[in-house]
């Protein structure tokens, strides 16, 4: 055979081991069941939707080309490593933060695009923590390591850094006021939780302790519709709630080893009913609780299933009533949602 038909032959091979290879695969019967919860003969109140590790698997496809640059260079799809806290901007862009790859994963999917996103110069974050977004499309960023708060929007490059005028040990949890633009900072190492306004500290709360108002390393935050904020006092074992100043409001929750109390909390939300979702490490799940803090329903186990954790971390529901869930270990985004009506 002359070599040019060796060598159009070759490519012609290659060119359709790399089609096939592209080809979508059909879900068995199995693989489209879902779980819910509560379990049958119960009215289903929250069923499993999807899970994602990488862009293309929320349907962000490379070009042609690209892709076929990539099958000869060896490229590969960057995959979640450890990912700790998920948020969804204004503008409806996935943002999770993964110290395994010490970047923010950016999934744009209405512009079929995906980012990691780092320090200008492709410098790392070591440990980003905790997201959190407002109402002008920008999400913010803990780095627990560097001590500093950066922000991202849905065009950039890298991640920025918040100047603020007063200097933090851990930043961890992250919030914003929707009316006031205010940003909540909790400080682990200083059991505290700072306000800041467009960098400027306006007030601070909490110190170590185990009363009303104190913390033991607390961890996440998270801003109410009603305009109250809660936080992850994690060695207290407790869920506590304020007012946008600081001031105490109630707290609930203890240590225990069944459902309804706590083992090691971390990330929390609420709906848009009141009910408040507090993501538990140690018990590989996620407990639901009314607005008053009495236990309602627990989602998930320990496993590598669907709708199941391995010390999971970081929790966002979004306006479309979508739960995310950082599982952490498992290297993934879970995704959940109410069937039909609540």
């Amino acid at each position: 055979m002359e070599p040019v038909m060796q060598y159009k032959t070759v490519l012609i091979y290659c060119l359709l081991l790399f089609m096939s290879a592209c080809m979508p695969v059909h879900k068995t019967a199995e693989q489209a069941s879902n779980p819910v919860w509560p379990a049958a003969p119960a009215q289903p109140r929250v069923i499993y939707d999807f899970a994602f590790s990488n862009a293309e698997e929320l349907g962000i496809n490379k070009g042609f080309w690209q892709r076929l640059g990539d099958f000869f260079a060896g490229s590969e799809n960057i995959q979640m490593v450890r990912p700790m806290a998920v948020a969804i901007s204004r503008d409806g862009l996935i943002f999770v933060a993964d110290p395994g790859v010490h970047g923010v994963h950016r999934f744009d999917l209405l512009n079929n695009q995906y980012d990691l996103l780092r320090l200008k110069d492709g410098l790392e974050l070591p440990s980003p923590v905790a997201l959190a977004s407002d109402q002008n499309g920008n999400v913010f960023v803990s780095d627990s390591e560097l001590g500093k708060i950066f922000w991202l929007t849905s065009d950039a490059e890298y991640a920025r850094e918040v100047k603020l005028d007063t200097d933090l040990k851990q930043p961890t949890g992250l919030a914003v006021d929707a009316v006031s633009g205010h940003l909540f900072v909790v400080d682990t190492a200083q059991h505290q939780v700072l306000i800041f306004d467009k960098g400027y500290l306006l007030k601070r709360f909490g110190k170590r302790g185990k009363g009303a108002g104190e913390f033991n390393f607390p961890t996440m935050i998270w801003h109410r519709q009603d305009g109250s904020v809660l936080v992850t006092d994690s060695l207290n074992f407790r869920i506590q709630k304020f007012d946008v100043e600081g001031r105490y409001l109630g707290q609930f929750g203890e240590l225990g080893d069944a459902s309804g109390y706590h083992a090691r909390p971390k990330g929390l939300a609420t709906d848009q009913a009141g009910r408040v979702y507090v993501v538990d490490s140690l018990f590989h799940n996620v407990q639901i609780f009314n607005s008053a803090g009495d236990f309602l329903l627990d989602i998930g186990e320990q496993g590598r299933g669907k709708g199941q954790f391995w010390l999971p971390t970081g929790i966002f529901i979004d306006d479309q009533k979508k739960i995310y869930v950082a599982d952490s270990h498992n290297r993934r985004i879970q995704v959940f949602r109410y069937p039909g009506t609540e």
